[in-house]
């Protein structure tokens, strides 16, 4: 059988996928046998007939109601009286009957394809009332597939009927001339041996269909090698965007190691600036040096906790300025020397806390960060820097 193929001409060799599978679900297709219900149901209605007897008493008591008429005559019912007990006959008929046909049914189901709610499958579709469309279902090759099945079937139960009844033809030829006693007797053991014979033959049909169905449910669904790779993108991302992640992942894995690896640096700084808790950049600077100030040690979260921690048992003087701590941050790196924008708010921040190292008195200057280093704690521009630029 030739491999169907897309629109684009592509043939469609692949399996499908869970989320191809996933996707024919959410709209109503789902693996489904008719003949696997037929048979299901067929063995539902013999075991009812099987337990018909245990309740067979009180359903002829209801039944019997209908026909006594005494207590109407003597006014001690009226027709009313009569109809509820009809209502609740009919009733005890329909739980008995259609109840455990609803399970056998869902049963089935669950069994074959399992169970699927899915509104898009009810929902008011023009094609199913297009003649046309309906006439090249009618001609469809699974509409001819169906037919040749049913012949088949048809063929398969008689020739199955056809051989009980040769096997007991000398009986059969003979009951014409028994008495009706022996001719019931004869009847009563060919019956189950006929039964039996087509509940295997109806297996055997359910069987077949079941694996054909399933044959077409998932020839159906499959897929070109392209669609695999267009699923494959939509759902777990480009192989270069994950590869971007990865490097990305990779490289923040190896700027966390370096941070905890710099943390023994900084009882080595002139200062620390801080953001107060959630940022903390340990600088190094010596007066009289060439270059500008160098970053020690540089962390947010925990790692900041951590520096101002250290910092604070190694006496370094810690300064709190916001801005400036997250522009530190977000613009230098451990061991270099910081961004040249920043020279002139650090030099201010440096030179208070000389003063205040050497204990001299003096106010806390304003710290003024360039509109272009001003960031907020995720590593973005302020709105305001936006706006300006």
């Amino acid at each position: 059988m030739m491999a169907e193929q897309s629109e684009d001409g592509q043939e469609k060799t692949e399996e499908p996928t869970a989320r191809k599978l996933e996707k024919a679900a959410e709209e109503g297709q789902v693996l489904s046998s008719k003949e696997m219900f037929v048979f299901t149901g067929i063995i539902g209605m013999f075991g009812l007939i099987y337990i018909l007897p245990y309740f067979s008493q009180m359903l002829l008591s209801y039944w019997s109601m209908f026909f006594d008429w005494s207590d109407i005559v003597n006014d001690k019912k009226s027709i009313l009286d009569i109809l509820f007990y009809a209502l609740r006959f009919f009733t005890l008929v329909i739980f008995f009957i259609s109840i455990p046909m609803f399970i056998i049914v869902l049963l089935t189901q669950i069994s074959v394809g399992g169970i699927n709610f899915a509104p898009k499958a009810i929902q008011f579709k023009g094609k199913k009332i297009n003649p046309v469309e309906g006439f090249k279902r009618m001609f469809s090759q699974k509409a001819l597939a169906e037919l040749v099945k049913a012949i088949l079937k048809v063929l398969l139960l008689f020739g199955l009927t056809a051989l009980v009844i040769y096997d007991r033809l000398d009986d059969m030829i003979q009951l014409t001339e028994r008495e009706l006693s022996q001719a019931i007797i004869v009847m009563g053991q060919s019956f189950p041996r006929l039964l039996f014979v087509l509940l295997i033959g109806l297996a055997i049909i359910a069987a077949i269909d079941y694996f054909w169905q399933r044959h077409i449910f998932i020839q159906g669904l499959r897929m070109t090698k392209q669609e695999i790779k267009d699923e494959f993108k939509q759902t777990e991302g480009s192989p270069e965007v994950k590869a971007k992640i990865r490097r990305k992942q990779m490289e923040a894995s190896a700027n966390t190691a370096k941070q905890a690896a710099a943390l023994d640096d900084v009882k080595n700084a002139t200062a620390v600036i801080t953001n107060p808790t959630h940022f903390a950049v340990a600088l190094k600077y010596e007066v009289g040096t060439k270059g500008a100030p160098t970053i020690l040690a540089l962390g947010k979260g925990p790692m900041a906790k951590n520096i101002i921690e250290r910092a604070e048992n190694a006496k370094i003087t810690l300064f709190r300025s916001p801005l400036l701590a997250r522009a530190l941050f977000f613009t230098g790196e451990i061991g270099q020397e910081i961004n040249d924008k920043l020279y002139t708010a650090v030099a201010v921040a440096l030179a208070y806390i000389y003063k205040i190292d050497r204990g001299e008195f003096a106010s806390e200057p304003e710290i003024n960060v360039p509109l272009d280093m001003q960031f907020n704690e995720q590593g973005d521009l302020l709105e305001g820097s936006k706006n300006d630029q």
